[in-house]
This record gives structure tokens, C-alpha cells and sequence, in this order.
């Protein structure tokens, strides 16, 4: 059988490549330029998902030349459509439409120079929007998603947008709508929770009402008087116990959403105590601690809560959910 043999070779550079049943690389010359020819052979071959390629190095005179002739042996055996451009300063792998590889030169491009004038880093970058135009909560979101190199941006930012109505009969159901519906509308990475609280003795009321358990006028200050008013006669405090709880929902066009929930666990006290938070914050026992979610300090809220423990399993699962994205 005939074994086809690729080569390329001019003053500087040459060449010379098959293909078996695995990747090998030899090279003539010394260390330096052993060690330059695999950083490359095998960057491309790992990056592009190549198995069988097989060069051996003559002479190296330029990364450019050998970066081409890679890309070249590849294309013509796989019949993929790949091409290489030089955009200052850096090299740009293209397959079809898709952006496949970018290769910096060593001591990397001036950043302006490559994107543009008037850009700088912090305008550039993927973002995620949060659906909810309360801004403590977006500083919340915020410092967790910096972790992973996102900007965060709120619905204050997207003043057009239509607001989603919440008709879902579950935690579930209504972050969905809120996540699912904006990323269509926007094209963006949309998380979005839905939060609230479940008393068990009244067969987790008021759920998904829970924003609006007193009627089409509720305030913090009303739904509290109604759950007082609903539980005026269990006296015992282990039967009043309920949890705070919170579904969040990451959606990007065309993808499966992540879903991840958390509960709090405590008990609904007699009578309103503490200064801080919101809602129902001044009768939420805190598990055995005596102490209301209203008397924690922000910090220590932070530390606990339903949203709290919502975002740690979230820390887990994202990296997992954009990762199964690149690979799709």
C-alpha cells in the first residue's frame, strides 16, 4: 500500500510528515530546537483532536512555517476546513466559521493593538446576566462569578426588556421562565432565582406566593401579619417549623439549563425581632440558635442562607455545565 508523504522545505525549514496509528515527533538539531518543534506539534494535535500524525524535523527556522505545514497535513488528510490568520501579532486558527485556536507569540500582543483602540480588558469578556434589578443581590452574584472570569451585568442594564411574569407553580417553574425567557430574548447567559418561604404545618405555604402571600397590596409588614395570623394556634415551636428556600437557574440560548436549589432550615417564631434583612427575615428561627435571620449580620446571613448554600452547590456544577458546552 502506498503511503502518501507531505513535505515542505526551503532555505530556512524542513519537513517531512505521514500518518499512522499515533502521534510521534523526531527532530534533528539541538535541545532548544527539539523542545520548540514538540511545544508546537503537540499543541496543535491536542488542540485539534488529532491522532496519527507523524513528523519528523529537518531543520527549523520558523515556528510560522511549521505551524502551516501542520495545519496543511491535517486539512488534507481529515478534509477539514482549517486556515491560518496572522492578526497582530498573533495567529488565528479557523475551521469553517468557528474560531478554533489563537497562538500568542511568547511574550504575548499589546491588548488595545489586538482588539482595537478604545477597548480595554474589562470591556472585553463573556458576561451573565442576572434577572433581578435588586442590586445587593447582583453584588452577591457578582463577587462569585468574578471567580470565573465573567462580568455581571442586572436588568437595570436592559431597561427594554419586558418584565416576565412569574405564573409558575413552582420554585422550579418560575426561575426557569425568568432564566429561559430573557436568554431567548437577549442571546446571553441569564441566571435567575426564585426564593421564598415553606412553613410545614400549612402544607408549605406561602412557596412560590410568598412575595405576595397577604394579597395584591403585600408588604414585608402584612404577609408577616398574616403568617402570625395563620399559625395563632400552634403554640409548640417544633410544629412550626418551615425552611427558607432558594432554585437557581442558569439558561443560555439553545442549551439545557442548570438547576440547582438549597433549603434553610429554622422555625417561625411569635413575634417579629431584629433589624436587618427583609421579608420574613424577623420570624425565621434560625435552626436551634434562638437567634432570628434578622439579627444576623449580613456577613453571617451571607454565610448561611438558602442563597448561600444554593451558590456553593452552583460553584460545583458551573465549571461541569460550561465545559459540557465547549465539547458540544
Amino acid at each position: 500500500m502506498t503511503v502518501k508523504i507531505y513535505e515542505y522545505k526551503d532555505e530556512s525549514n524542513w519537513f517531512i510528515a505521514k500518518w499512522e496509528s499515533f502521534n510521534y515527533l523526531t527532530c534533528f538539531g539541538d535541545d532548544k530546537t527539539y523542545e520548540q518543534a514538540q511545544k508546537v506539534f503537540h499543541r496543535l494535535v491536542n488542540g485539534l483532536d488529532v491522532d496519527g500524525l507523524q513528523i519528523h524535523v529537518v531543520q527549523l527556522g520558523s515556528d510560522l512555517h511549521f505551524l502551516r505545514f501542520i495545519i496543511d497535513t491535517i486539512a488534507d488528510k481529515m478534509e477539514r476546513n482549517l486556515k491560518v490568520t496572522q492578526h497582530q501579532g498573533a495567529l488565528l486558527i479557523s475551521e469553517g466559521d468557528q474560531l478554533v485556536m489563537v497562538d500568542l507569540p511568547k511574550a504575548g500582543v499589546d491588548f488595545q493593538t489586538f482588539f482595537g483602540q478604545g477597548h480595554n480588558l474589562a470591556q472585553v469578556g463573556d458576561s451573565i446576566l442576572i434577572a433581578t434589578k435588586n442590586e445587593g443581590k447582583t453584588r452577591e452574584f457578582r463577587n462569585f462569578f468574578e471567580k470565573f472570569g465573567y462580568q455581571v451585568e442586572n436588568l437595570n442594564d436592559y431597561p427594554d426588556l419586558p418584565d416576565v411574569a412569574e405564573t409558575g407553580q413552582t420554585f422550579e417553574e418560575n426561575a426557569r421562565l425568568k432564566a429561559e425567557t430573557i436568554a431567548e430574548l437577549t442571546g446571553k447567559m441569564v441566571l435567575a432565582d426564585d426564593s421564598g418561604l415553606k412553613v410545614d404545618v400549612l402544607g408549605g405555604l406561602p412557596g412560590v406566593w410568598s412575595a405576595r402571600f397577604s394579597g395584591p397590596e403585600a408588604t414585608d409588614d402584612r404577609n408577616n401579619a398574616k403568617l402570625l395570623h395563620e399559625l395563632a394556634m400552634v403554640f409548640d415551636l417544633k410544629d412550626r417549623s418551615a425552611q427558607f428556600h432558594c432554585t437557581l437557574v442558569m439558561a443560555a440560548p439553545n442549551r439545557d439549563s442548570l438547576v440547582v436549589e438549597a433549603d434553610w432550615e429554622g422555625y417561625i417564631g411569635t413575634e417579629p425581632k431584629g433589624e436587618h434583612g427583609f421579608g420574613y427575615d424577623p420570624l425565621f428561627l434560625v435552626g436551634e440558635t434562638g437567634k432570628t435571620s434578622a439579627e444576623l449580620t449580613l456577613e453571617e446571613k451571607n454565610r448561611i442562607s438558602h442563597r448561600a448554600q444554593a451558590l456553593e452547590k452552583l460553584v460545583e456544577a458551573f465549571p461541569i455545565w460550561q465545559e459540557q458546552a465547549r465539547q458540544s
